[in-house]
């Protein structure tokens, strides 16, 4: 999923991660600013030079707000192996990060994948007394390795999963298939939030395109479901599909974080 640009104007902080594999070294990009930080979460096999997270930069810089980018373990430029990595790593790379360069009230930005990273991160800090101070979801994929993985694949491929261990997916955002492990898969599980009530302890605007493949839009609903009602906004876009990266695009997520961010600095 990954839509890597030119040539990007922060230098990269290399911040070391250990995990049960060793020592990871995920690379972290800081635009500095005042304010509440922002903090990008990209997806699947995407990475912090993404069109996405690049414009999110750019109106960072702008705003003068402060905003942080990192790939996690085996992605874009931090190290180690994408087919290793579980929800769990990513987990513990966005938490040493969030610790790290944002541990005062951020403002949370998941992408698919990076939406369900982004819940499970504001829930531990929420329990810790550390809420975050707002949460933006685009096309959120919480629980996806269960409820748009496991759930929807076929026999036979639940079998080479459960013989074999992985499964080579074709996907159209690279040229490579996606190797699928079953070490995914029951990891993920250890993370499911939709089976209960959500609350992260601070305002979720979600933005969701209602002609995304890969994260139906019916599947935003019950994410929405979950989450209180109070401080919980939903924003289809009729005609928008899973990057939500056209410039009319851009501009709703820019303007949902501004619209937080804003209610941050009033409050």
């Amino acid at each position: 999923m990954a839509e890597s640009g030119a040539r990007d104007e922060i230098p990269v902080e290399i911040l070391k991660v250990e995990g049960s594999r060793g020592t990871r070294d995920i690379a972290v990009r800081v635009r500095p600013g005042a304010g509440a930080p922002v903090v990008w979460l990209g997806g699947f096999r995407s990475d912090m030079r993404a069109t996405k997270a690049r414009a999110l930069d750019a109106w960072a810089a702008s705003q003068g707000r402060p905003l942080v980018r990192f790939d996690y373990s085996g992605h874009g430029e931090s190290g180690g192996r994408f087919a290793e990595g579980t929800i769990s790593d990513w987990l513990a790379d966005a938490v040493a990060v969030l610790d790290r360069f944002a541990p005062e009230r951020p403002l949370l930005v998941g992408s698919s994948m990076g939406g369900w990273i982004a819940c499970l991160a504001a829930l531990a800090r929420a329990r810790a007394g550390r809420p975050a101070s707002g949460i933006v979801l685009i096309a959120p994929a919480l629980d996806f390795t269960e409820a748009l993985m496991w759930e929807a694949f076929p026999p036979e491929v639940r079998r080479q999963l459960e013989t074999e261990g992985v499964w080579y997916r074709a996907t159209a955002y690279a040229p490579e298939p996606d190797p699928i492990r079953m070490a995914l898969i029951e990891d993920g599980r250890r993370h499911l939030l939709l089976g209960a009530p959500l609350d992260p302890g601070c305002p979720v605007h979600l933005l969701q395109g209602m002609q995304d493949p890969d994260v139906p839009w019916r599947h935003a609903l019950r994410t929405v479901e979950r989450l209180p009602g109070a401080g919980t906004l939903l924003t289809l876009i009729a005609d928008g599909d899973h990057r939500l990266s056209r410039p009319q695009d851009i501009a709703l997520i820019c303007e949902a974080v501004e619209r937080l961010a804003g209610r941050i600095s009033a409050g």
